[in-house]
């Protein structure tokens, strides 16, 4: 690896003589500079990756490097809204418990005075990592640049440079120089580097491919990547191959014969993430979605709620696909801005194939488990039609549960029909409140003793000729007295086979925000929630059902959460 070498001392020498050391896009000047250092504590979050004060939204380029996870983020050091963006950094020996440390990049050079946007981390040959990330100069034209560590011997990784001979990649004729961000991880395969560019050209989506033999010199490749028509900007494109038969995570320059590829995108007219699983055409350096998989609005996501901008990273110590997101802000007020509401990262997920090849299946990773605490224990108990029971005996605004239903007869069941394709809309029209057949059931979180306040979390099932169709729903619309604050119902399809009758369901609760786990991970959502009754140890946790057959609670596990060490 002695050319990796001689690369590393070349980038080096380009940013010494440079001469010194470096230390969602809608801008609020008018709240530049009020700051979140006193957030509600009602609602700062325990376990989840949230900085103390200020302002946060995509997480850029998780990596593992000699035994420490680093997640790096944008971020405001002046205030709790978008905007004097520069990449936050913080470290972890588990991915629960994080140290914060100055940030890896600041807008400092003319490429990315006006911002040091998203980008990814990749891992060179002898073990050198290098950061991709997007520029921004003053005229709003976006490059691609890159940062290397000042001291790789330093554990920490604290300070990065900028070489000399930024940017690396300029947009070329033909190309939106102001919709053109967020490089992806960077895979070898031939002889080559290759790295992903989202952008955006007469409302189509596009995922630009470029090669590189030395990390330094990128080539664009002819024929986009992959695209997509009426499907707007293409934020933070991340593309990976999946194991066809294992759980195991896989490197990203991996091309066995047992995989399929991820293309994720976050839609940024959406603000949601969606992916296709596909076939990477190594010969013709393109990628093919499966049939059924479809791009754009109408295709599969990562998360049915409050998740965007998300990037995985491989992780070699324990193999595994770790899935990283940032817990969006839907709606925005100067309210908002006061009371320090202003974002955090979901738990970071395992991911891998489903056994059906259809979607891919999340799961929190198994570390979280470190934090559980008190734990209570509930099985066959009954939920007749308009009965709760309180789950008691643990800390319901910081908790994690993992409940197991059994329908005893499907024979109730709505029929479906073909036209509730959008299964956001049927939640708002089927919600917590509307008695249903077989369902609503499932979980009513940080609730007030006498229900004025919940966050429902619920399945409801109905019934065509072939088969059952099962709707998974975090509807957040009487989750706070508070006026003008947005609350939505989320929902999607859970893809599950009903023949045993068995509907799983796990929801991690922190005192605003409800990550629930829908059929063992197929079907995932995030809500984001401001309760003003439901708080600390106010909050409830119910069981409960409105559908006219009982359901029976199998087998229930409720723990109490500690408190991560957060930055």
């Amino acid at each position: 690896m002695a050319i990796w070498n001689l690369l590393w001392l070349y980038i080096l020498i380009l940013y010494v003589s440079n001469g010194r050391m470096e230390a969602s896009h809608k801008v609020y000047p008018q709240f530049q500079s009020l700051s979140a250092v006193n957030i509600r504590q009602l609602h700062h979050t325990a376990f989840h990756f949230q900085p103390p004060k200020n302002w946060i939204n995509d997480p850029n380029g998780p990596m593992y490097y000699n035994g420490i996870y680093h997640i790096f983020y944008q971020y405001n050091p002046k205030g709790a809204v978008w905007g004097n963006i520069v990449w936050g950094h913080s470290i972890s020996k588990d991915l629960i418990n994080w140290k914060e440390l100055e940030p890896a990049i600041c807008p400092s050079k003319h490429f990315d005075i006006d911002g040091a946007w998203s980008g990814s981390t990749t891992i060179l040959p002898s073990n050198k990592p290098i950061i991709l990330y997007t520029g921004v100069d003053s005229n709003g034209i976006q490059t691609q640049n890159y940062a290397v560590p000042a001291n790789l011997s330093d554990p920490y990784l604290r300070k990065w440079i900028k070489p000399g001979n930024n940017p690396l990649i300029d947009p070329e004729n033909g190309v939106n120089a102001t919709a053109f961000r967020d490089p992806s991880t960077a895979w070898w395969l031939n002889g080559r580097w290759r790295v992903l560019v989202g952008s955006e050209r007469n409302s189509r989506g596009i995922a630009y491919l470029y090669r590189s033999r030395d990390f330094i010199h990128w080539t664009k490749a002819k024929h986009p990547f992959h695209s997509a028509p009426n499907t707007g900007m293409w934020e933070c494109p991340d593309f990976y191959p999946v194991s066809l038969s294992s759980k195991e995570g896989l490197d990203p320059s991996y091309m066995g014969k047992h995989v399929k590829h991820v293309l994720k995108v976050s839609l940024d007219d959406a603000r949601y993430d969606y992916y296709t699983l596909g076939t990477y055409l190594t010969n013709e350096d393109k990628y093919v979605p499966d049939n059924a998989s479809v791009d754009g609005w109408a295709g599969l996501r990562y998360d049915y709620g409050n998740f965007y901008a998300s990037k995985t990273f491989f992780d070699p110590a324990k193999r595994r696909r770790i899935l990283w997101g940032w817990v969006n802000e839907s709606d925005f007020t100067q309210d908002d801005v006061k009371k320090g509401w202003a974002g955090i990262q979901a738990i970071p997920r395992i991911v891998w194939l489903d056994t059906n090849q259809r979607q891919l299946k999340q799961w929190p990773v198994e570390e979280l488990n470190t934090l559980r605490g008190e734990n209570v224990k509930m099985s066959h108990q009954k939920l007749k039609k308009g009965h709760h029971i309180e789950i008691q005996g643990i800390t319901a605004a910081q908790a994690d549960i993992d409940v197991t239903f059994y329908i005893p007869s499907l024979d109730k069941a709505e029929e479906f029909n073909p036209t509730w394709e959008d299964a956001q809309r049927l939640c708002a029209n089927k919600g917590s409140k509307v008695e249903g057949g077989v369902g609503p059931f499932g979980l009513l979180t940080l609730a007030s003793k006498n229900l004025e306040e919940y966050t429902a979390v619920f399945f409801r099932v109905f019934k065509t000729s072939k088969k059952h169709v099962v709707l998974l729903c975090s509807d957040a619309r009487s989750s706070s007295l508070e006026n003008g604050i947005y609350k939505p119902s989320f929902a999607g399809f859970v893809d599950v086979d009903l023949a045993d009758k068995k509907l799983s369901l796990r929801s991690l609760i922190d005192h605003s925000v409800v990550e629930s786990f829908g059929g063992g991970g197929k079907t995932c959502i995030t809500s984001r929630v401001y309760p003003t009754l439901a708080v600390l140890d106010n909050a409830h946790l119910y069981a409960f059902n409105k559908g006219d057959e009982t359901i029976i609670v199998k087998n229930l596990n409720a723990w109490s959460m500690n408190k991560a060490k957060m930055n």
